[in-house]
């Protein structure tokens, strides 16, 4: 099976598009195979994916021992997700230009050295100065991942690829929370980055004995540098602005100053791609609605989860006093339903389109948002199982959708461009959520607080007093002094419970209210037009 379909490269009005060129030849033996690249590429999207889970789990532990603040832990995760926003895109780009397996091998390693030095650090700087450089070398791993996939199988068979490839990512979501449970509770915080280094080495050799590399003749032969400089500096800008306005103020002058500055630079940027002969991102990509749509739509997915899963672990360990063992088993209906829910959206999607799977995942996204809304220090946990459970069935057909949209909807020699975007824009969706949600979190603390705090006729607080205390209500944690008689003590748990418990309350409703705007861009997606040019014709 071979299509002929034309890129635009957003360039000069006479340029002639370049045809796409076949897709490889049926694989010989291990090296190339299809299923055994989804097998070796899985393998290593899943040494990035039991991160995201393990250090969940494990925030509550590192700020404990390091003596880390809310803002610390808060740039553990956006310190990695700042990293991946502004470096995907060029990463795609890299892989698209020198080869996919080089890229994704050099990722693997870097990741699982980065994994290492956190797990050696004695400090929180330390700490949050590897987990930039993981998101550097995940930036390299991710979109690689995906431009062997869209490489390697036929158009028939990639959105079964892709499910399974989100079933992978759901099982080590799933593991991630026990296995770093266990480590933390028996071992150390240490040892849930420590386990990223012998999934690498596994990852790294099957990649080396089967991953194949797959560069169109139409790949680019140039580097677009001042293209990269704009687009790093306007990503930049525009993730520090939402990482620092809790911190600043959404109102204040420096937070606009940064987003002005990222605005300009995205301006400049596009400016710059219209003119250069082989640009970093050809703007064509973005008349393509569905692409952009899926873009849009991966964005608030982001929002919605990752902003509300920040506090989940949270809720568990500090208002319901679980064990990281019992939190992660608390965790296991959500990415349960990942798993077994990302095979069968890539089946449905297969047969009926994205549109309806999309829609209808944002839906339940939204619905199982509100529900957890609803959570509060007496919940148990059959009514946490089943919001839990609604959010990772409606996360799967999203995860495989959105993605499928985007890569399928990219000619082949820009699918490193295109799962760059696909991942940059779950990063700063990610990173919106935890800040945005967490800007609402420390909003509905600092005013309700006070009233608590008063009305349990506590001891009253001065201003610095009551500020300090709401920073550690933030993360659940009752502000208890050192030799506070056990009654007294007794009462701050409980005000530190209900007020935590009204923030998270907040934040889950907004984020609930994202999901809901979703549907509607979801409407917007289709099949990808360009999805079977340079697929495979070979029976797999």
């Amino acid at each position: 099976m071979t299509s002929q379909t034309t890129v635009d490269k957003t360039g000069p009005a006479d340029e002639v598009p370049t045809p796409l060129v076949p897709g490889p030849t049926k694989a010989q033996g291990l090296r190339g195979h299809p299923w055994l690249t989804l097998f070796a590429v899985a393998i290593g999207v899943m040494m990035v994916a039991l991160d995201g889970t393990i250090v969940a789990i494990a925030n509550p532990e590192i700020q404990r021992d390091l003596g880390a603040t809310f803002a610390d832990v808060q740039w553990i995760t956006n310190g990695y997700f700042l990293a991946l926003a502004v470096s995907l895109i060029t990463a795609g780009k890299l892989g698209d230009r020198f080869g996919h397996r080089q890229t994704f091998l050099i990722g693997i390693v870097g990741f699982a050295l980065a994994s290492a030095a956190i797990g050696l650090s004695d400090g929180i700087a330390y700490v949050i100065f590897f987990r930039v450089l993981q998101g550097l070398f995940g930036a390299l791993l991710m979109p690689a991942a995906l431009g062997l996939l869209r490489a390697t199988f036929p158009a028939e068979k990639l959105n079964m690829a892709i499910g399974i490839w989100g079933m992978v990512i759901g099982a080590s979501t799933a593991g991630g929370p026990i296995v770093g449970g266990l480590l933390v509770e028996h071992v150390s915080w240490q040892s849930v980055f420590f386990i990223n280094v012998p999934v690498g080495v596994v990852a790294l050799v099957l990649g080396v004995l089967i991953l194949t590399d797959h560069r169109a003749k139409n790949a680019p032969r140039s580097f677009d540098i001042i293209g990269i400089v704009l687009l790093s500096a306007a990503m930049f800008c525009l993730v520090w602005a939402i990482i620092k306005a809790p911190e600043w103020g959404w109102g204040d002058g420096l937070t606009w100053t940064f987003m002005s500055i990222a605005v300009a630079s995205f301006i400049l940027f596009a400016f710059w791609e219209t003119k250069v002969e082989e640009p970093l991102v050809p703007l064509g990509l973005f008349r393509s609605v569905p692409l952009s749509a899926g873009v849009v739509l991966m964005v608030l997915m982001a929002i919605a989860f990752m902003g509300g899963l920040f506090f989940v672990t949270f809720y568990l360990q500090r208002v319901h006093g679980m064990s990281p063992v019992q939190s992660g088993v608390h965790l296991l209906p959500l990415t349960g339903m990942m798993i077994v829910g990302s095979p069968l959206a890539g089946l449905m999607i297969t047969k009926v389109g994205p549109r309806i799977p999309l829609a209808g995942g944002m839906a339940v996204t939204s619905l199982a948002m509100y529900g957890m809304s609803t959570l509060d220090a007496g919940t148990g946990s059959f009514t946490m199982s089943i919001w839990f459970a609604l959010l990772g069935l409606g996360l799967a057909p999203v995860m495989v959708g959105a993605t499928e949209v985007i890569v399928g909807n990219a000619p082949m020699e820009l699918s490193g461009v295109a799962g760059g975007l696909q991942q940059a824009a779950m990063q700063i969706g990610g990173s919106l959520g935890t800040a945005v949600l967490g800007a609402v979190m420390a909003s509905k603390v600092h005013s309700d607080l006070p009233g608590n705090w008063t009305d349990a006729d506590l001891p009253p607080l001065t201003p610095d007093q009551l500020d300090q205390a709401a920073e550690a209500v933030q993360v659940g944690a009752p502000p208890i002094a050192p030799g506070t008689p056990a009654d007294i003590a007794a009462t701050i748990t409980g005000v530190t419970h209900d007020t935590f418990i009204s923030g998270m309350s907040l934040a889950c409703l907004v984020a609930a209210a994202v999901g809901f705007v979703a549907i509607f861009v979801a409407l917007l997606t289709k099949r990808g037009d360009n999805a079977q040019a340079g697929a495979s014709a070979a029976h797999i």
